[in-house]
């Protein structure tokens, strides 16, 4: 359950001491007394949702650490709220559950290359984009007969169920028979053993993988869309959202999010572009 969430059900009351209430006089210089930056500050913890299974962006190392350019973002906004890595709580957030984590207040944000589009914002709010990726194919290396989303007609196509990969691929290539799974990773061994012929899914995700396969597979073919990457956090709370904002225009100006990106996917692909933060009005019911 996400600090948020907790502190909604148990009251802030509870928590009051006099080490709390120096803490609170502190907090106060510095966010909104009732924001939710202040409640996590306060409370010194935060629930990050976050991907397992995405090499460079967002998996887990040897002792079970998240790692990637997405935990560096994440880990961008925790340590702007004033939260030390021992005060980060970091939970798996597959494609399909984002929503829900969001809404069911399970997570206090999601940085899990997590596409901002106009149907998701009916559900949550979404702060930047940090990065902007494309979607794209990958194949195993001694297939040919592919080589863009037209070539896809018959073929076996492997993808995420939930994910904006699946719902673009069935309309660029109505002819494709669509393999659904809860993980990109899960993927990968059909890819391998010919069950399926094409994986895709955004150009990052596919190059880190394609990376750690030892030449097996391959990226094929130019992006076909824009996959804006932003911030997930509850639909309402657009304080919060616009915080995210400055939090991660200032990281892009002072040189911290070229930083995060170099030591993680940097090490695989080219630098990106500095995306465009879409500080975009609130969604309001009926619109």
């Amino acid at each position: 359950m996400s600090l948020v969430r907790t502190m909604r059900r148990i009251g802030v009351a509870a928590a009051v001491g006099v080490a709390a209430v120096a803490l609170a006089a502190c907090s106060a210089e510095k966010f909104p007394g009732d924001s939710t930056m202040a409640t996590l500050h306060e409370a010194g913890a935060v629930t990050i949702g976050v991907k397992h299974d995405q090499p460079l962006f967002g998996e887990l190392d040897s002792d079970g650490v998240p790692q990637g350019f997405d935990i560096e973002v994440a880990r961008l906004v925790a340590d702007a709220l004033g939260i030390n890595e021992s005060g980060i709580t970091w939970v798996e957030a597959p494609s399909d559950e984002r929503e829900h984590l969001l809404m069911d207040g399970d997570v206090d944000f999601i940085v899990a290359t997590y596409t901002i589009s106009d149907s998701r914002k009916e559900s949550v709010g979404f702060a930047g984009p940090y990065y902007v990726a494309g979607q794209t194919l990958m194949t195993r290396k001694d297939d040919v007969d592919i080589a863009s989303p037209l070539d896809l007609d018959g073929k076996h196509v492997c993808t995420v169920a939930g994910s904006t990969a699946s719902e673009t691929i069935k309309r660029v290539s109505p002819g494709a028979a669509v393999v659904l799974f809860d993980d990109y990773s899960d993927c990968l061994e059909p890819l391998r053993t010919g069950q399926v012929d094409v994986v895709t899914t955004d150009d990052v995700i596919l190059a880190g993988y394609a990376a750690e396969a030892g030449g097996q597979f391959r990226i094929v073919g130019a992006p076909f869309t824009a996959e804006p990457y932003g911030i997930g956090v509850a639909r309402e709370d657009d304080e919060f959202r616009l915080w995210i904002d400055d939090v991660l225009e200032e990281a892009m100006d002072d040189g911290r999010w070229k930083k995060a990106w170099d030591s993680t996917a940097g090490t695989v692909l080219p630098e990106p572009q500095r995306p465009y933060i879409d500080r975009y009005a609130a969604v309001t019911d009926g619109t």
